[in-house]
């Protein structure tokens, strides 16, 4: 297999794989927000079950509203929120002995400031 090409392990796939396969890339880059519906139209071109996709959307359409809408509205209010466990387990911890660097006027970041002041042009011979 490592002496084949991309086309050739392409073309090994069978042909139903390889047009899903096809239709599910293509369909994802060009036109995401339709994904769903083409899904349910391929489950409903192989015969399977299409109450699988119809809850998956509804769950889709659920989390969307509760996670993006709902709080945006006025008096809107998250009601999705992650639990305390999973924050401590994947949330960095603070650093205990972190401390920032003092704050320096008019410096720019490169350390070195490239402004005239007029006591240097006093000391440049002219």
């Amino acid at each position: 297999m490592a002496y084949q090409t991309i086309l050739q392990e392409y073309m090994l796939i069978p042909p139903v794989t390889r047009a899903y396969t096809t239709a599910c890339v293509v369909t994802t880059l060009a036109v995401a927000p339709y994904l769903p519906w083409v899904l349910l139209g391929f489950s409903v071109l192989l015969g399977n079950a299409i109450s699988v996709d119809l809850v998956g959307m509804a769950i889709g359409h659920i989390y969307f509203f509760m996670e993006d809408v709902l709080p945006r509205q006025n008096g809107g209010q998250r009601l999705l929120k992650t639990p305390k466990f999973l924050q401590k387990l994947f949330d960095p911890a603070p650093e205990p002995e972190y401390v920032p660097l003092p704050e320096v006027d008019n410096m720019r970041p490169g350390g070195y400031d490239w402004r005239r002041r007029p006591e240097d042009e006093e000391e440049e011979p002219r």
